[in-house]
């Protein structure tokens, strides 16, 4: 499998572009599209690709049709319509980071191209390729708790991580990007309806930005946290301390997104001069910082989705309410406990789970779970790379295959969940769908 990588960020390259490195036998990729030349060189050098084939933009890099199979789209969110739009028409097979796109007008577009296209599109809705909801899938779809009646999904996504992406980063203002709900959880809102195997009816939601502004800033913190801050020691949001000290080891994401040189120096600089360095309470950031969706199925299940910024770690903890038993699950220790009602007494204090599924290893301390927050996504990113080539070698052999589990099909209904909800929290509304 060839590829052309459009975006050689945390996703394009250290994910997607890193796992055909590390999968030979699978794929490589023989040309990139970066704006950024360093990133378009380091991905270069590292895959070997021609210079003729580095592109500075996608525009240039889909032209004309080129010496590849496949295209990964994996450009900021705004810019994924378009490229994706161009691939189609020439008739690649396309792999979409999510969101898929930012506004239903522009989804619209988008699925009317797909459906005239030769090629296809696969979401990377990565959550449907891990161990660990493919274990939660499988436990529903043999009884294991009966009928379902309910789930309650908590994103935590971290204090750390929320102000990296969503307070200092890519992800700050939704018209530069996506609304929070849309750019973070439009998976989780997918993973969703795939346990639950209905189409979601109606929603309600709830959030604001309530704690990153200005006026909640400590009283002696400065424009920048090397700015001689008086509370440097004691803020959670220190940046010195996460990309200079904690991340110290770490010269992938998330410092690469804050800076190419990944020195002691280069960090520093980088804290001087970018958005990265600057106080979270002094940013031109305007998306929620915790949100609550209420979300009911046609089938009668219902499910709440809690997304927030207020977590001590970056995991999704699950509770699926059958009825004839319980599944309680985290994602960041992989343990999956299960509880059937026939064998519950009442009233019993400690009484230990029915049956404890263990999936993956678990992530243990800081980095650790940095590295696996921008990297690994559970396996998930390893498990769509797998799918995805695999099935577009089958595809261009003139096999019958099945579209992909999170094929653009599958997907789009998630996004005009997350707009609903988004409407709802703007317009305090329940919307029908």
């Amino acid at each position: 499998m060839r590829l052309l990588v459009l975006g050689a960020g945390g996703r394009g390259a250290h994910a997607y572009a890193q796992w055909c490195l590390e999968h030979p036998e699978a794929a490589r990729v023989v040309a990139v599209a970066e704006p950024d030349a360093e990133r378009r060189d380091g991905l270069g050098d590292a895959h070997a690709i021609p210079a003729a084939r580095r592109f500075t933009g996608w525009q240039q890099a889909l032209s004309t049709r080129g010496p590849w199979d496949a295209v990964i789209v994996a450009t900021p969110d705004r810019d994924h319509v378009d490229p994706t739009l161009r691939a189609l028409e020439l008739g690649h097979h396309v792999l979409l980071e999510k969101p898929i796109a930012p506004t239903a007008e522009d989804l619209d577009r988008l699925t009317a191209a797909a459906r005239d296209s030769a090629g296809t599109v696969t979401v990377a809705h990565v959550l449907r390729y891990t161990p660990f909801f493919q274990t939660l899938r499988r436990l529903l779809d043999e009884g294991r708790i009966g009928d379902l009646q309910g789930i309650s999904h908590i994103e935590n996504i971290a204090y750390w991580h929320f102000a990296h992406s969503y307070v200092r980063g890519n992800w700050h203002r939704a018209d530069q990007s996506s609304p929070m709900l849309l750019a973070k959880a439009c998976h989780d809102i997918d993973i969703l309806r795939w346990l639950v195997g209905a189409p979601c009816t109606t929603v309600a939601s709830f959030g604001e930005r309530r704690h990153f502004r200005v006026e909640n800033a400590p009283k002696g913190s400065t424009e920048r946290c090397v700015d001689g801050c008086a509370v440097a020691d004691t803020c959670p949001y220190n940046a010195e301390r996460l990309y200079v000290d904690q991340l110290a080891d770490v010269d992938g994401p998330p410092v690469t997104v804050v800076t190419n040189d990944t020195s002691v120096a280069g960090r520093r600089r980088a804290l001087r001069l970018t958005d990265y360095g600057r106080c979270v309470y002094r940013m031109d950031n305007d998306v929620v910082d915790h949100q609550t969706a209420a979300l009911r199925f046609g089938n009668g299940v219902t499910a709440s989705l809690v997304v927030s910024a207020f977590t001590a770690w970056n995991t999704r903890t699950l509770t699926l309410m059958g009825s004839h038993g319980q599944i309680t699950a985290d994602m960041r220790s992989g343990r999956i406990s299960l509880a059937t009602f026939a064998d519950t007494p009442p009233n019993v204090e400690g009484r230990q789970a029915d049956e404890t599924f263990q999936v993956g290893s678990g992530s243990q301390g800081v980095v650790d779970e940095v590295i696996e927050a921008f990297s690994g996504h559970g396996g998930g990113d390893a498990g769509l790379m797998l799918d995805f080539t695999g099935r577009v070698r089958s595809w261009l052999s003139g096999d019958d295959v099945d579209a992909a589990p999170s094929s653009l099909e599958e997907s789009v209904e998630s996004h005009f969940v997350a707009f609903a909800a988004e409407r709802s929290r703007l317009n305090h509304t329940v919307e029908e769908l």
